[in-house]
């Protein structure tokens, strides 16, 4: 049987001869359901606590859930994210390396061809200044041959006008060769 305030101030008994007083029984059970009213209500206010701080409860769970769940994507994604920043930045290293590697390939090729190329142009040199001074010379011979010529034929007109010629007329190959 559930007690209510109500039910206890209604509450009859049978009357017998040497029963209590009924206005003292009375006092008491009014006081009894005063303070039965207050625990009930203190109890109802208690169930609505309770199950308003349940439900905080269970929507803190589900932000916490959400959380959890969000905080391991954010991990995933930021783990993800480094590992794919490492790979990029290997392989951009390693790209680096094989465009380095290659212009240093073409940086000795071009040596070699501008040290051939100095090669051959100084064999050319070389060989012009051989041909050069070879004509100088064949030149020179002939203009001597001329000038003796001459001098021969002139011999008997002037001497010393002969000779200083001579002197003058003489070609320094070697000099021109160094002018070159």
């Amino acid at each position: 049987m559930k007690f209510t305030p109500f039910a206890i101030k209604t509450q009859e008994f049978n009357k017998s001869v040497r029963g209590y007083d009924k206005d003292e029984v009375r006092a008491f059970l009014e006081k009894l359901a005063d303070e039965v009213e207050k625990i009930n209500s203190e109890n109802e206010r208690l169930k609505k606590e309770f199950e308003y701080n349940s439900e905080q409860i269970k929507e803190y769970k589900k932000i916490e859930k959400n959380l959890q769940s969000t905080l391991l994507n954010a991990h995933e994604s930021s783990t993800k994210a480094v590992e794919s920043a490492k790979k990029q930045t290997a392989l951009i290293m390693k790209e680096a390396e094989l465009k380095a590697n290659q212009i240093v390939d073409k940086a000795k090729n071009d040596a070699d061809r501008i040290r051939e190329s100095v090669l051959k142009l100084r064999e050319e040199k070389s060989y012009l200044i051989a041909r050069i001074k070879a004509m100088i010379e064949t030149q020179s011979e002939v203009l001597n041959e001329q000038l003796r010529e001459e001098y021969l034929d002139n011999n008997s007109k002037n001497k010393s006008s002969s000779k200083r010629k001579n002197k003058d007329d003489d070609i320094d190959i070697d000099d021109i060769v160094e002018k070159l």
